[in-house]
């Protein structure tokens, strides 16, 4: 058994690549389906955001990294693994640790994210098993734990308002100025937020339900519009902020150009915090138009980095501390199997001989006969308390692994076909194993 990730993000793969491989909800499981068909997997989540797209997955005996990039690679229509990573056991365990702890996003210590491996979790649950369930648990405990025990995430900013700033080094100042958000989901929220600290002087609210708009118009003193009639209000606006879930651009050149031409020489701010991306990137090239996408906000979080830099090490020692306990757990899961097949594998010998001793003893008497059977059990029972014992320690104190593979080794025992087998069936019966 191995836990592996494989995946891109912000680190190595610029946005136009992120958003080719970015996956809608309901393409999650499919593509976990197909990845099972192609390479074995027993267990799968597929995590994507806008600044990664991650495979959690556990190895089913064929290699996944092959078929993992082959899977990302026709949807790029090119070689995703030249922008991505692969890591394995307590590395993958550690780095989605620090993933749902903030500490691997672009905006260090951001909160969303959170809540996004949460989800991704949850909606992945039809492809997940006992280990990425205990994984997803630990990474979602350990996020909380980083947050809570250390400054981390205090007075982090997040992607949308580390956008705001960008808008903000345009025009100096947001106050009395006029913004348009396109969206209503969380990012637009908070959004919405930063820009009403920043002094806009009035907002304006688009999404295609426009009820949602209505309601987060409502909380924040903006004013919802129709989908459809958003675009009659860019001409008036100084910075649109476009954060839908749309899979195709909906900003287009000549859109923005129209808008353009009935604003005289008031300069436009578009901040494209979508991925996919809201806005066709052409619109960049247009006279007066300020475009930024997620990759523009490089210039803002590297202060907050900086800020952040001395919080590091506390969150690390949390998220070794976790990864540890859980590597001890997946040493567990390997242990309770071998000890009862070891204890299978002895009985079936002492019932072997048992029976052969007890055929040239053809003589003895039915207690007698009882008296032999006892002591063959007795002896058995004694013979394997010990390894049993120290099987589970091993499993308890993190050298289980090893130890594990030197008791199959030893007493040649046969290579179980799934490791995790009866403690995936019934979690119930692991935990009791190890006790």
């Amino acid at each position: 058994m191995a836990v592996v990730v494989l995946g891109v993000s912000h680190h190595g793969a610029p946005v136009d690549v992120r958003e080719r491989l970015s996956f809608a909800a309901k393409e999650l499981v499919p593509a976990l389906t197909r990845l099972r068909e192609r390479a074995g997997i027993s267990e799968g989540v597929l995590l994507s955001t806008c600044n990664r797209t991650e495979l959690y997955v556990v190895e089913g005996g064929r290699e996944v990294a092959d078929a993992g990039w082959a899977l990302l690679s026709e949807r790029l229509a090119g070689d995703a693994s030249r922008f991505g990573y692969v890591r394995r056991d307590r590395e993958a365990v550690g780095h989605l640790l620090r993933v749902t702890s903030g500490l691997d996003s672009m905006v260090m210590g951001e909160a969303q994210i959170h809540g996004q491996v949460r989800d991704a979790w949850e909606m992945c649950r039809p492809e997940s098993g006992v280990v990425l369930n205990r994984l997803f648990q630990t990474a979602l405990l350990t996020g909380g734990r980083v947050r809570s025990e250390t400054l981390i995430g205090h007075g982090t900013l997040s992607v949308s308002s580390a956008a705001v700033q960008l808008a903000k080094k345009i025009f100096g100042t947001l106050v009395g100025k006029r913004a348009m958000v396109l969206g209503a989901g969380e990012t637009a929220e908070l959004a919405l937020a930063a820009l009403q600290a920043e002094g806009v002087h009035a907002v304006i609210v688009a999404n295609r339900t426009f009820e949602r708009a209505q309601a987060l118009a409502a909380q924040y003193g903006a004013i919802a519009v129709r989908y459809e009639q958003a675009w009659d209000a860019v001409p008036e606006v100084d910075v649109l902020l476009c954060s839908t879930a749309s899979p195709h651009p909906i900003l287009s050149a000549e859109r923005v150009r129209s808008a353009i031409a009935r604003r005289g020489d008031r300069p436009l701010c578009i901040l494209d915090i979508a991925l996919p991306r809201d806005v066709d990137p052409s619109v960049a090239e247009l006279d007066n138009v300020y475009l930024y996408d997620l990759d523009d906000l490089r210039s803002v979080v590297s202060a907050n980095l900086v800020r952040r830099h001395d919080e590091i090490p506390a969150a690390e020692a949390v998220i070794a501390e976790e990864v540890e306990t859980f590597w001890q757990w997946v040493a567990g899961l390997a242990a309770v199997p071998v000890v009862t097949q070891l204890r299978a594998e002895m009985n079936r010998v002492r019932e072997r001989e048992l029976a052969a001793a007890l055929r040239r003893l053809s003589s003895l008497s039915t207690e007698q006969r009882a008296v032999v059977e006892q002591l063959a059990q007795s002896l058995t029972n004694k013979f394997l308390h010990e390894p049993s014992v120290r099987l589970k320690a091993a499993a308890a104190n993190g050298r289980g692994l090893g130890v594990v593979d030197a008791a199959r080794y030893l007493f040649a025992l046969e290579e179980l076909a799934e490791p995790t087998g009866q403690a995936a069936d019934n979690p119930d019966s692991t935990s009791h194993e190890l006790k």
